[in-house]
């Protein structure tokens, strides 16, 4: 009797494992008669497909994505002071910057020039700076007296529409305070009539340094204009600058500035102007992150030469109010 029921077990046990190791084949066989690749369940069971490879990034798409990296080590390595308003840093600033003036000529008319040839500046190497400038809109007020017909004008001047800005060596605060910068600018004739060199290009290789003490520094230029046109007229001029500046506090720069042109041909040769100007930037008021706002405002009088000149005008105006605003990034 025990024989026999463990015989009758042993099929009923046995059919349930049988009829699961069917089901493959007759999973392939329904796939063959319907058209389809037979085979794949046994083979996804067998062997899991591995996951595709992550391709890597390419180099232009890496450049950019690192790009505020670059920016953060190039602006390490050099002084934090505050780019001036009247004189170019030679340190590396990514920012975009707006100025206005508000000039008063020695004819009796007024200039109001709106973005003041300011504009993009972006550092795309740790050691290079490059300047997209917007061209100044300015307005002319018109004079009428004895002598003197002054006409009105409205429109954008010559455009100084990029600087490239190489950095030769610098040191932060911390190790030495310093920096040496060359910068080369193009000057395009794309002003009107009133307000432009045309046909002539102006290019202008500058020299700039910066050296400080504590919480006081100064920064400076020496540049030179070379129109690749009417020379007679326009002329060449030796262009210096130089800045005093004081951190006060955490968000005063007090500074006082000395902007002299020295003409060496053309109309206003062995002639120069020298403007000074005391001013003050407020700063840096964080927005958000990285970005930062700067601004400041500057008074502009020329106390050379002491008498006016009307044609052509020395000096190029008798003073002048300057708002400058910055948005760093």
């Amino acid at each position: 009797m025990l024989a026999n029921k463990a015989t009758e077990m042993t099929p009923k046990k046995m059919a349930p494992a049988n009829g699961a190791a069917s089901l493959p084949a007759l999973y392939v066989i329904v796939s063959l008669s319907a058209g389809l690749p037979g085979g794949a369940y046994a083979a996804d069971s067998a062997l899991p497909q591995p996951e595709p490879a992550v391709a890597s990034a390419d180099p232009i798409t890496e450049y950019f994505a690192t790009w505020i990296d670059r920016v953060e080590a190039a602006q390490a390595s050099q002084p934090h002071w505050m780019t001036p308003i009247t004189t170019v840093t030679p340190r590396l600033e990514q920012e975009y910057r707006y100025d206005q003036f508000q000039q008063f000529l020695g004819n009796g008319a007024e200039v109001n020039n709106y973005f003041g040839g300011k504009g993009l500046e972006l550092i795309p190497t740790t050691t290079n700076e490059i300047l997209i400038n917007v061209p100044a809109f300015e307005q002319r007020t018109q004079v009428i007296r004895k002598g003197m017909n002054v006409s009105p004008a409205t429109g954008f001047a010559d455009g100084n529409f990029v600087t490239i800005k190489q950095r030769l060596l610098s040191a932060n605060e911390e190790n030495g305070n310093y920096i040496l910068s060359a910068f080369l600018g193009f000057q395009a004739p794309t002003g009107i009539t009133a307000f432009t060199n045309r046909p002539a290009w102006i290019v202008t290789p500058t020299i700039a340094g910066g050296i400080g003490w504590g919480d006081f520094d100064i920064q400076g230029t020496i540049a030179y204009t070379l129109p690749t046109d009417e020379r007679k007229h326009i002329g060449t001029s030796l262009i210096t600058s130089t800045t005093l500046q004081y951190h006060v506090g955490e968000y005063f720069w007090p500074e006082f500035a000395f902007n002299d042109t020295q003409w060496t041909s053309g109309e206003r040769a062995d002639r120069n102007q020298l403007f000074v100007s005391p001013g003050i930037m407020f700063g840096r008021f964080q927005i958000y992150n990285r970005v930062k706002f700067n601004f400041g405002i500057a008074y502009q009088v020329a106390v050379v030469p002491d008498h006016h000149i009307t044609d052509p005008l020395r000096p190029m105006y008798n003073h002048a109010w300057i708002l400058s605003m910055r948005m760093t990034f």
